[in-house]
């Protein structure tokens, strides 16, 4: 009997298995031509304001002051509505399609033609962690897989000697739910991400022996894998339904393999001065954006398909991160310096080496603020409308998709959820989100759960 890995990888491997994998359970005209080979999505953790980046509503500015009725109870997360609030930051018209983007992102707005944006999400929860597993597995519940883990088991690896699927968190720490948004969730543990902290001496944990093992050569590690590897079979040939024991496996035989490939893949001193000076890794406050940016080109030219970056850590005071209840100025304007040249400096690489046709970019926050004033500088969670933006491989760039009201408080036009976000990336990896499920306690869960759809009004 065949694992479902090795009857993939028999049938073709990747894209290609993916579609007879369909055309075997499904309708083959199901199937779609895939666009895009790869994926980044660039979360910003603590909700990203979407009336202070993309979402411009001349109203704002105009009732600066005035008390904030939009008709109805208004309900937020800590606080009461306070007065209408314009952003700090001057609107600004960019690229051929005139879109308006406020100068808090000045690098990202000369890409405009180039991104979708979405305008119209909402979101089910007004709670971070929740918000945050909803945005990252579909679920507001912790236990469901990564979207990364999905693209893993649906579409294998494209290169053996790195990892499928990896993260690269915030230098301060983690978001909230930590690692549990880039969990395998019920799917093989193989499909998990693997974290790279391009920060740190040692970038991947516990790859290379530790100094009191120099004794050991390369002969006897070699002798000794060997010898794990003929015991690990044995073990499983009883344990035939043991998943942790084929991921443990496959675990160690990528960490054998990375100790060549990753130093390689995570050197950026390869890169040339140019390159460096353009996603600011040399000079404060772009060095650790721009560095995991670098990092994250780096692996998806070299074929690892999904790759989660992280702007913001949930550690408390002061904010390191987009959730700006106190003084909005100053902490958007301190996350936005760190992550806005490096972005854009990713998609313009991407483009210029040929890499953004077939590879998807995502830009992501859990949910909004509010247009009202939290305290007088600041902003409350807004879960009910908000901006996230896709780029590159098959999406129409310079287009907007739904809006919210005059306010930029609810979605009033085209209402979109991260499973539409999902579904349509899926699409995008020549995927139908319907068809990618795994079989867990009795239900065929997918990526999307019951929902979803594409959106093909950003489509190319």
């Amino acid at each position: 009997m065949l694992s479902r890995r090795q009857f993939l990888q028999q049938s073709g491997g990747g894209l290609g298995a993916v579609a007879l994998a369909q055309m075997l359970d499904g309708d083959p005209k199901s199937t779609s031509v895939p666009k895009a080979k790869r994926v980044v999505q660039l979360f910003m953790s603590g909700a990203a304001s979407q009336c202070d980046t993309f979402d411009y509503k001349p109203e704002l500015i105009r009732r600066h002051g005035d008390k904030f009725d939009p008709g109805g109870k208004v309900e937020l997360f800590q606080s009461s509505p306070g007065a209408v609030m314009k952003s700090p930051w001057q609107w600004r018209r960019h690229g051929a399609c005139g879109k308006w983007i406020s100068d808090l992102v000045p690098h990202l707005a000369q890409c405009a033609d180039d991104i979708a944006f979405l305008h119209g999400m909402v979101s089910t929860s007004n709670v971070h962690g929740p918000a945050t597993f909803l945005q990252s597995t579909g679920f507001a519940r912790p236990g469901f897989p990564a979207m990364g883990a999905w693209t893993s088991y649906g579409l294998g690896s494209s290169n053996d000697n790195l990892p499928t699927f990896v993260v690269l968190p915030d230098a301060r720490g983690f978001a909230p739910g930590g690692p549990r948004n880039w969990s395998a969730g019920f799917l093989p543990t193989q499909h998990q991400a693997t974290m790279i902290r391009p920060d740190r001496p040692e970038p991947l944990a516990d790859l290379f022996p530790p100094q009191q093992t120099a004794f050991i050569t390369a002969a006897s590690e070699a002798d000794g894998r060997r010898a794990l590897a003929q015991l690990n079979r044995l073990h499983q040939q009883s344990r035939a339904d043991d998943q942790r024991l084929e991921a443990r496996i496959a675990s160690y035989e990528l960490a054998a393999r990375l100790q060549l490939s990753a130093p390689e893949a995570l050197d950026i001193s390869r890169e040339t001065n140019e390159v460096r000076e353009l996603y600011g890794v040399d000079q404060a406050p772009t060095s650790d954006f721009g560095r995991r940016c670098l990092v994250a080109r780096r692996l998806l030219e070299r074929g690892v398909r999904f790759v989660q970056i992280w702007s913001g850590a949930d550690n408390g005071h002061p904010r390191r991160n987009w959730d700006s209840h106190e003084d909005l100025a100053r902490d958007h304007s301190n996350m936005a310096a760190e992550m806005d040249r490096p972005a854009a400096a990713l998609l313009t690489d991407l483009k210029r080496r040929g890499m953004l046709d077939d590879t998807v970019v995502l830009w992501t926050t859990e949910f909004g603020r509010m247009p009202c004033s939290q305290g007088g500088l600041g902003r409350d969670h807004n879960p009910f409308g908000f901006t996230n933006w896709l780029a590159g491989g098959g999406i129409r760039g310079g287009a907007s998709y739904g809006a919210t009201d005059e306010w930029s408080y609810r979605a009033v036009e085209n209402p979109t959820t991260c499973n539409d976000v999902h579904a349509t990336i899926l699409h995008l990896l020549g995927i139908d989100h319907k068809q990618l499920t795994f079989r867990h306690n009795g239900i065929d869960r997918r990526l999307t759960d019951v929902a979803g759809r594409v959106l093909r009004d950003v489509l190319a």
